[in-house]
């Protein structure tokens, strides 16, 4: 949930900085700050709350740097606050540290550094790493050479960005299963956690790989791994500025569900070629999709719940037969997985941490993975055997909308192309089915029509202090995703349950103050949820 912004060039680093973090926003967070080399000395600004409260901390401080690192902080280690926010620094004051993840050795390695002399600040697992730098840049060790050992230490995850103002012309930056990208400007360079931050200032982007190391210089930039050269391609980055603004909406979030028709629309056109599934980018060929005798899914959050409509459609048309899990079950377990299994990946992002170390698992016994992700060149795109990439373009909300119904698009194509290779739905119904995919976009933006009769529907309801939602079959996972957006955006508690559920125990919870939301698609389960609707 945090944010990680740095810029080293020939101008004030500042504007880029604040402007990138702004950009960042979407993510929350609870403390920001920046630390700045001025005249090869480290100048750290924090402030708790806002970036406005940052911002205002900077007017009265008139500096201007030429490197810079700056940061968005979500608590995990310590309360939010001003001493927990970042950048963190060492007992010298010149290495500053800026941090996505969680170190998780990171109070053995403090006890150490302790004993050893060093006086910590905060209550935070990132501190350590600017300490642990600073002691492993003793003895003519250099800048580079202390922060790859210091990450030899680290157990858990990390995306960061370092300065040290005994080098003060180098921004050096790592991650391991969190993103950091590097921007390429004309005499000047970039680093950030996500590539919104830094569109307006480059669209030459580097993503880095687990255990790469990149050193940035005003000139340049070299990618390291182990100690080795990498060489990176550079991706030119077609989506605009726009794509990543609010274009006039409220708030991402809306925005982002009136982009939901072109999101469906555009994700159709690339996987449905001569009016045919087409989703060769999986890397299975149709004989080998015929082969699979059975389908596991794993996934977390929204994604699980698009799983969850997956698994219907794929046992209801292919007749295989499907299992689904949490990710972060799936990892710390041993399923049994047989062979002729296909494992198939969920995750919007492509980098979520559960979800990775599941494929990880699953690769390490042989299993071939696909990945659902909306994000190319994503760690979960290039450790995966192939992958279906959605085409909803960059999504700032933090709640799940065109990524998920765009999974569900590319669920339904796998259940059809399935279906298709093993005989088990007739031509006729693949058709008809293909044909009414096809039509959703225009379905879509019909339901968008009803702003407004919505509008008036939350106004009535939105003091409430509960609500359950109902589903049966296919409406099921629906009900489900529906209660965790209701508690993501409005902070009110709702529950999903299965409607033929309710008399076994949440009934007894129901009273006139709390709404019930009954998912009622025209299929074979509708009379039964009227009739539970009934019973409420």
């Amino acid at each position: 949930m945090c944010g990680i912004v740095g810029y080293i060039g020939d101008k004030n680093c500042l504007p880029t900085l604040i402007d990138g973090l702004r950009r960042l926003e979407y993510r929350g967070y609870d403390s920001a700050g920046v630390a700045l080399g001025v005249d090869e000395k480290l100048q750290l600004v924090k402030a708790k709350g806002k970036l406005s409260n940052l911002e205002k901390e900077l007017s009265s401080n008139n500096l201007s740097a030429n490197i810079g690192i700056g940061h968005t902080r979500w608590a995990t280690h310590g309360v939010p606050s001003k001493k927990n926010a970042h950048p963190h620094t060492c007992c010298a004051l010149n290495i500053a540290v800026v941090h996505n993840g969680i170190l998780e050795n990171y109070l053995e390695l403090k006890m150490e550094l302790e004993e050893g002399g060093h006086r910590f600040e905060s209550e935070t697992d990132t501190e350590v790493l600017a300490h642990l730098i600073e002691e492993n840049n003793k003895n003519g060790t250099s800048f580079v050479q202390a922060v790859e050992k210091s990450l030899g230490r680290i157990k858990g995850s990390y995306a960061i960005g370092v300065i040290n103002m005994s080098e003060p012309d180098t921004i050096v930056a790592a991650k391991k299963d969190s993103p950091l990208v590097i921007g390429y400007g004309k005499g000047e360079n970039y680093l950030a956690s996500d590539i919104p931050a830094i569109l307006d200032k480059t669209r030459q982007i580097q993503i880095l790989n687990d255990d790469e190391m990149a050193i940035l210089k005003t000139g340049f930039v070299k990618v390291v791994k182990h100690g080795e050269k990498v060489d990176k391609k550079i991706v030119d980055v077609t989506w605009d500025l726009e794509a990543a603004e609010k274009g006039g909406f409220e708030d991402f979030m809306l925005k982002e569900m009136f982009e939901q028709p072109k999101a469906i629309k555009e994700t159709l056109r690339a996987y449905i070629k001569d009016d045919e599934v087409d989703i060769s980018s999986t890397g299975l060929s149709d004989k080998k999709l015929a082969s699979f005798e059975r389908i596991f899914i794993t996934a977390c959050g929204s994604s699980f719940h698009a799983a969850w409509v997956g698994k219907l459609a794929i046992e209801e048309w292919a007749k295989i037969p499907v299992e689904i899990e949490i990710s972060s079950e799936f990892r710390y377990r041993f399923p049994v997985i047989e062979p002729n299994t296909l494992l198939l990946a969920i995750t919007q992002s492509g980098e979520t941490a559960d979800t990775l170390a599941a494929i990880r698992e699953a690769k390490k016994r042989g299993h071939k993975v696909v990945s659902i992700t909306n994000v190319l060149g994503s760690t979960i795109t290039r450790e995966t055997n192939g992958s279906l990439v959605t085409q909803a373009g960059p999504e700032i909300g933090v709640a799940a909308t065109k990524t998920f119904v765009t999974q569900l698009i590319a669920l339904y194509l796998i259940a059809l192309k399935l279906a298709h290779v093993k005989g088990s739905l007739e031509q006729e119904d693949y058709k008809l089915i293909l044909g009414e995919l096809k039509k959703l976009p225009e379905y879509v933006e019909k339901s968008l029509q009803k702003k407004d009769e919505i509008k008036k529907m939350a106004e009535a309801y939105h003091k409430k202090p509960d609500f359950l939602f109902l589903g049966r079959g296919f409406g099921l996972p629906i009900a489900l995703e529906g209660a965790l957006k209701l508690k993501e955006i409005s902070y009110i508690h709702a529950e999903g349950c299965a409607a033929g559920e309710i008399k076994h125990g949440p009934i007894a919870l129901i009273d006139e103050d709390c709404p019930v939301v009954a998912i009622a698609n025209k299929s074979a389960t509708y009379a039964k949820v009227r009739s539970n609707i009934e019973e409420v």
